[in-house]
């Protein structure tokens, strides 16, 4: 089995001879056996024991049992005992999933703290067989059909070349002690159903399952590689700065999967992937929702945008000694006399008004619906809301113009245009200069 082990680090270009690993121990016989492995082929290693503190003196003792094999070993050793059912009741997570996120956080801390170049966990091949029904129960898509890993970042599994016969084996020929722990006997948890139950099952059907099963995910492990290359070229094609192309889109003969797995990286499942999909020839308008995204549908294009509340009261007030500001907007002011040769710039990031006819201090607000301004060119007035459909804006657009008020009147809006009663004209004596820096502005 050593050399086995051996065999599957240097496949796998797990870690190099030199580097130093934060093996986690339970104290279970998986996590022992990884330990004797790593020492018997002469790596440096340290342990790392999380007590969850949910199973009494048990959980102590499992914490005992890991600081005396630390020990056996000459090694350093690391433990930590947390408090996750309040963890897990102030996050809203289950029991499992409160218990993994702190174990993970923590293991990565200390790692980082102690010159530990990898963190080994002890999952082994029947781990990977339970993995994979998990997922299919849990619905991950293809990336949870690929079974475990051997390496992902920072976290290495180094045992998954063995079986649970193979490791019994060899706790039995080294003479192991080990913790056995009980909750592995309970069939409330999933794993330890499919565990007891399920691939029981299916070995009466074919008593070779369980190798079959692992070639079959080797396999899938394959077509997920092939599967991710076509995305990863695709998604060139259609995505740019965080915008999706519909007309692009829909020449994909896989337009809906496609699009699928661009938006789930911004944290959107499958059903609302879906109903965006269901868009494409709808109205512009339409808004979908992930935890932390949004996805606008406009004309053309599918933009994608960072959730942010808008607090349409706030007020940024401009004096007249201010030169420059960069909140809201990257913004210059500056105040120049009008002289016969001046000319007004062609661009509607540089507003030239009219210094006389301004109230300072000047206000930076968001718009609100029934605000209206005169255009420059116009003699009548306009709502923004028209402006903005004529300048064809989209939503997130909108939501991020700013307007530069005096009084209670726009003067200019940010990076779009002035207002024609605040112009440069024949009794203009000063011109009160506006920059827009801000290239979202």
């Amino acid at each position: 089995m050593l050399e086995e082990f051996k065999q599957f680090v240097v496949k796998n270009a797990l870690f190099e001879k030199g580097d130093k690993t934060l093996i986690t121990v339970s104290g279970g016989r998986d996590s022992v056996v990884l330990c004797e492995l790593f020492y018997k082929a002469k790596l440096q290693f340290g342990i790392a024991h999380c007590n969850f503190q949910l199973r009494g003196k048990e959980a102590n003792d499992d914490e005992l049992f890991a600081s005396k094999l630390a020990a056996k070993y000459k090694i350093g050793f690391f433990s930590k005992r947390f408090k996750t059912k309040l963890y897990a009741e102030e996050n809203k997570l289950s029991i499992q999933q409160a218990a993994r996120v702190l174990r993970y956080d923590w293991f990565e801390e200390v790692r980082q703290k102690n010159g530990f170049d990898f963190i080994a966990t002890a999952h082994h091949k029947d781990d990977e067989l339970e993995t994979f029904f998990i997922n299919i129960v849990r619905g991950t898509g293809i990336a949870g059909l690929h079974g475990i890993l051997p390496k992902r970042g920072k976290i290495i599994r180094p045992l998954l070349f063995a079986d649970r016969v193979e490791i019994d084996n060899f706790v039995k020929k080294n003479k192991l002690k080990f913790r056995e722990d009980s909750s592995n006997a309970s069939d409330k948890y999933l794993r330890n159903k499919i565990r007891h139950k399920v691939l029981p099952l299916f070995e009466e059907l074919n008593p070779a399952f369980r190798n079959t099963l692992s070639e079959e995910i080797a396999r899938l492990s394959d077509v997920e590689k092939v599967y991710n290359h076509f995305i990863e070229v695709n998604k060139k094609q259609i995505l740019k700065d965080n915008s999706i192309s519909i007309s692009a889109l829909k020449k994909s003969p896989f337009a809906s999967v496609l699009l699928y797995e661009v938006l789930k990286n911004y944290q959107f499942n499958s059903d609302v992937a879906q109903e965006v999909f269901s868009s494409l020839d709808s109205e512009s308008g339409k808004q979908f929702f992930s935890s932390a995204y949004r996805v606008v549908k406009d004309r053309n294009n599918l933009i994608i945008t960072k959730r942010t509340l808008v607090k349409e009261e706030e007020v940024f007030a401009v004096s007249r000694s201010i030169k420059s500001i960069s909140v809201p907007a990257k913004l210059e002011f500056s105040k120049v006399k009008k002289f016969t040769h001046f000319k007004i710039p062609k661009n509607n990031k540089i507003a030239c008004l009219d210094f006389e006819k301004l109230t300072f201090p000047l206000k930076i607000r968001k718009w609100k619906e029934g605000d209206f301004f005169y255009p420059l060119g116009m003699s009548k007035k306009k709502k923004l809301s028209d402006f903005f459909i004529d300048m064809k804006l989209s939503i997130p657009e909108k939501e991020n113009t700013w307007l530069l008020c005096s009084g209670k009147e726009i003067v200019y809006v940010l990076g779009k245009r002035i207002d024609e009663r605040y112009k440069v004209g024949k009794e203009t004596k000063s011109i009160y200069l506006v920059r827009c820096i801000d290239e979202n502005v």
